[in-house]
């Protein structure tokens, strides 16, 4: 699989300086958790689930989480169980291309149960979403991923969900945030990523931000993201990737802020009709929020909707500048150290404090691809779009 992958290659070849890679579920962790992207949520439950599986894959997602948690009821987990069963066993017969699958549990024991009731079914599987994450907690399912990677032969990984409210509170942040790290930090090599559970943080105190608003603007949740990147998403070599929170999409009758989508890069051709299009299904917040994602320190992002993963994707390639900039810094004669003019000609590159951030633009770069010139985020939105 790869990122733009639906699009033609013709199409492609126009929109990319360089093309996204491809690779496999069985491809590095550190270039999987990079690849991510838009991680798309499906409920367990849906009677369709493995056309729903492909369908999605055609139109360019590349990860996906069957949920058996808080998408469902309490009342209707033995049916999920038995339907993702069911639906990834005739799966297997058309197991080309699909996207990286996770499953995400309520309870430890899940993991070993459905990974013997799938059987070769498994391969299918890149592992497991771990609700409601703290050291306590977590661990046990990290116990019970080991014994199912084991006994099945299969490699799994586990996907944290940061949500609980131990980590929310300030009086308790620390402690908690110190007892994950050493949780994911015993079994790194199983665990791909962290996920951001906004939604729970928010339910503390009966918070919901509106289509207008970010995750950043709400500063309780802010403060928590934030802990969370400088404890646990450190450029350092001890980090772990960190995905952006879900974005909650639903109508509202009047808005109450002016459009935040900058109008300037839609000024050519057909790009106005997209943008108020965008702005007409409330994306201009959405869009907003995965570039403060991003300027944080966050990889990816939940999603709940198809048509919020394409511009999570579209906002994920390097730009030319970017890419000009890092492959600068990250010269072998820079070594030494340094400050140069970036080739573009409006700011300075200084070598050390720049080069962590080089690394992690040149495999962004390698995944999500880096755009032509004269490429922006609307080519990209409208090609895949109109693929």
């Amino acid at each position: 699989m790869r990122h733009f992958g639906h699009i033609a290659p013709e199409v492609r070849q126009r929109l990319f300086h360089q093309e996204p890679c491809e690779f496999t579920a069985d491809s590095p962790a550190r270039l999987l958790s990079a690849a991510l992207g838009a991680t798309l949520y499906s409920p367990a439950t849906r009677p369709r689930l493995a056309d729903d599986i492909v369908k999605q894959a055609g139109l360019g997602v590349v990860s996906m989480v069957l949920c058996l948690e808080d998408s469902i009821g309490d009342e209707d987990v033995a049916a999920g169980e038995e339907n993702l069963v069911r639906q990834l066993t005739d799966l297997t017969e058309r197991a080309v291309g699909l996207p990286l699958l996770f499953i995400r549990v309520r309870f430890p024991e899940q993991i070993p149960d459905l990974v013997r009731r799938l059987g070769p079914a498994v391969r299918l599987l890149s592992g497991f979403v771990l609700p409601k994450f703290t050291e306590e907690r977590g661990i046990p399912f990290l116990e019970a991923l080991s014994v199912a990677e084991a006994a099945s032969g299969h490699r799994l990984f586990a996907m944290p969900v940061l949500e609980s409210p131990e980590l929310l509170y300030r009086e308790t942040r620390v402690e908690t945030l110190e007892g994950i790290a050493r949780a994911v930090d015993k079994y790194r090599d199983r665990v791909l990523a962290l996920r951001l559970g906004v939604t729970d943080f928010c339910s503390s105190y009966g918070l919901r931000r509106a289509p207008d608003m970010t995750a950043w603007d709400v500063q309780i949740v802010a403060s928590v993201i934030a802990d969370v990147v400088n404890m646990l998403g450190r450029a350092d070599g001890t980090g772990f990737t960190v995905t952006g929170p879900v974005w909650e999409y639903f109508r509202v009758q009047e808005r109450m802020f002016k459009p935040q989508l900058r109008r300037s890069p839609f000024l050519e051709g057909q790009a106005e009709e997209l943008r108020e299009a965008l702005i007409e299904h409330a994306m201009d917040g959405l869009l907003r929020e995965i570039t403060l994602d991003q300027a944080n320190g966050l990889l990816g992002k939940t999603c709940i909707h198809p048509s919020h993963v394409l511009p999570v994707h579209a906002l994920s390639v390097v730009s030319h500048e970017e890419f000009s900039d890092a492959q600068d810094i990250l010269r072998p004669e820079r070594g030494g150290g340094g400050v140069l003019r970036s080739q573009y000609t409006n700011k300075m590159n200084e070598v050390k404090p720049h080069r962590a951030w080089a690394e992690r633009t040149l495999l962004r770069a390698e995944v999500f691809g880096v755009a032509n010139e004269d490429i922006g985020f609307v080519e990209l939105l409208a090609a895949g779009i109109t693929s």
